[in-house]
This record gives C-alpha cells, sequence and structure tokens, in this order.
C-alpha cells in the first residue's frame, strides 16, 4: 500500500517555515515511534520530509529519537512544550489535528498513539478541540 499524505496536510505544511517543520516532524516522528516505528510509518515520514522540503528536519528528529529511545517522547513533549507555549491556540490546535490526521491515513490509531497525541493536546491546553476534531 503507498502511503500518500492527504492533500489538505500537505497544503498547510508547506506553507510552515523551517522551524515549524522542524516541530511537525519531531511531533509526527515521535508519535509514529511511540509503539515502534513500522514500515508503512517510516515510509509516511520520508514521503513527507520529501514533499515538504524537510528532510533536515526529519534527520534531526530521528537522531533527537534515537539519542535515548526509552525517554525520547517525554523529552520531545518537554522539548516542544517550550517551542508550541509561544505559538497561538489555532496554530497548536493545526499541528495536533494535523498528525491526527497523519496516523488515520494508515487507516487506524492505535490506543497508545490517541494517549500520546491527548498528552500534548493537553500541555498546550487544546485538548477539547482535538477530542472535536476527532469526533467530527
Amino acid at each position: 500500500m503507498q502511503v500518500s499524505i492527504d492533500v489538505v496536510i500537505y497544503t498547510r505544511i508547506k506553507k510552515m517555515t523551517d522551524a515549524e517543520k522542524r516541530v511537525y516532524m519531531l511531533l509526527k516522528s515521535v508519535i509514529f515511534h511511540y509503539h515502534g516505528l513500522d514500515d508503512l510509518e517510516k515510509e509516511d515520514l520520508e514521503e513527507t520530509a520529501q514533499r515538504i522540503e524537510a528532510r533536515e528536519e526529519l534527520k534531526w528528529a530521528l537522531n533527537f529519537i534515537a539519542e535515548d529511545y526509552i525517554t525520547a517522547f517525554d523529552r520531545a513533549r518537554a522539548h516542544l512544550n517550550n517551542i508550541i507555549g509561544d505559538y497561538e491556540k489555532s496554530k497548536r490546535v493545526e499541528l495536533i489535528n494535523m498528525v491526527w490526521q497523519s496516523n488515520n491515513l494508515k487507516g487506524y490509531v492505535t490506543e497508545m498513539e490517541a494517549t500520546a497525541m491527548l498528552k500534548l493536546a493537553k500541555d498546550w491546553n487544546v485538548e477539547k478541540e482535538l477530542i472535536e476534531l476527532v469526533l467530527r
């Protein structure tokens, strides 16, 4: 099965700054790695990086995770919380929603992935908005 990024997601990502692409690639990578990266997710990460011109950002994110796989989510969470706190609420919702939608492209979102995204959404004060988007 060929993974392709949703057109709406791709359009949003293409407009991001390099710093925002780094945030997005870390966010997406750490969620995919939360339960162990499978081939479909690896392919999606690589395709996303290619299509949005974020190969260096993906490389950085994967190195960040590889530093200590066991603590990667908690370290990424702390790192992202420092950055995301300065983002407007609509941008925080958009980022977490794009990752949710990317997970859905494979046909499912695992309970572990959903839990991880809900933790981040709660940190960013957008838990209610994510739940509303998911229920649509």
